[in-house]
């Protein structure tokens, strides 16, 4: 057997379908979700829903979009970002769902709040302050006052309320950015978090805003739907962040996710190998599961040839269940395809240019 077709039999595992409730994923392949902001005004077009038909076509099982902002003044930074809301915006996202259903996909937005990411005076509402738990950046500086509880309880709604417009126009769950500083995180993150009040001071406290968010969901989709979340430890300004520095506080941390009704965590790292905690060799991805029981993505850095057995080796061992690709899914959107029949030698090659088109 030559060295091809031994790569061609290796990749099967990925192309196998899973399931999650009443939902079947064609295949174990995710796309990540990638902030791309060609949609004016909020809004997505054609060249938006033939960009994600293209993936769906080629083999990605689910995909999953850029981050379509809540209903806030403050949730965006760029008006070229799509929205959860409205009915332009949701007449635009019912064409991207039929087209990659058409395809044979399965599709999830990715619903965020920017939070204090955003800086003040953004496009398109400039007036609008920026909003965290306790105002403060990523840097630890005071920038606004903190989130007021009825504040917090508006948001905690415009999540709910982008969930059932995702599930009105025909998504297939959702999923909620936790992740890298955003909103949600911001809360999670004691350095960003200082209130005193039921959201802030011990981890439990810190995890009530994105708990009620997810309840909040979870009542407005019903119990089959899947919902998933991102997490990481790391920030966009900060790689080396943690939030938890045990396998126990993980524990403690993914288990108050769980009872508020988490189907899928979508574990954020820099490389998808990455061994999380000393004395194992077990991914973030790989605890999660462990710890949780939930269906698991990894992410970080698939699309390397060099690591592409390791990846199938932890797939084989249940370390996670899918594989979410990122930039190697910018530049070429066969790259599923090329994988599955061993066509290597035709991979595009990730380059900057890609992030200036939808290709």
């Amino acid at each position: 057997m030559s060295n091809q077709q031994q790569k061609i039999h290796s990749t099967e595992a990925l192309f196998q379908p899973f399931t999650i409730h009443n939902l079947i994923l064609p295949t174990r392949i995710v796309m990540s979700p990638m902030a791309r902001a060609f949609s004016p005004e909020g809004v997505p077009g054609v060249d938006v829903a033939a960009y994600y038909r293209r993936r769906a076509e080629n083999g990605v099982g689910l995909i999953i979009t850029e981050g379509a902002m809540i209903e806030h003044p403050a949730a965006t930074s760029e008006p070229r970002l799509p929205n959860m809301y409205g009915e332009a915006a949701l007449n635009g996202w019912a064409e991207v769902v039929r087209q990659v259903h058409e395809a044979g996909g399965k599709i999830f937005p990715q619903i965020l709040h920017m939070g204090m990411v955003r800086p003040l005076g953004a496009q398109p509402n400039p007036e609008a302050l920026s909003i965290g738990p306790s105002g403060l950046d990523l840097e630890g500086n005071k920038v606004t006052a903190p989130m007021t509880e009825e504040e917090i309880a508006s948001v905690i709604q415009a999540f709910a309320d982008a969930a059932a417009n995702a599930k009105s126009i025909g998504f297939d769950g959702v999923e909620l950015h936790g992740a890298h500083g955003f909103l949600i995180d911001q809360f999670f993150w004691e350095k960003t978090n200082e209130r005193s009040d039921r959201y802030g001071g011990d981890m439990i406290n810190r995890m009530q805003f994105a708990a009620q968010i997810v309840q909040a969901v979870r009542a407005a989709v019903g119990p089959e739907y899947p919902i998933a979340m991102r997490l990481s430890q790391w920030k966009m300004n900060d790689y080396t962040a943690k939030l938890v520095d045990t396998p126990e506080q993980l524990e403690q941390f993914l288990s108050v996710l769980v009872t508020a009704g988490v189907d899928i965590f979508h574990c954020s790292t820099r490389h998808f190998g990455e061994s999380e905690f000393e004395g194992s060799k077990l991914s973030f991805a790989g605890w999660v599961k462990k710890l949780s029981g939930k269906t698991t993505i990894t992410v970080g850095a698939v699309g390397m040839d060099s690591d592409m057995n390791d990846l199938l080796e932890r797939l084989d061992n249940h370390e996670f269940d899918l594989v979410a690709v990122a930039r190697a899914l910018l530049g070429d959107p066969a790259w599923a395809t090329k994988i599955r029949e061993g066509r290597l030698h035709e991979l595009h090659a990730f380059t900057p240019e890609a992030i200036s088109t939808l290709f």
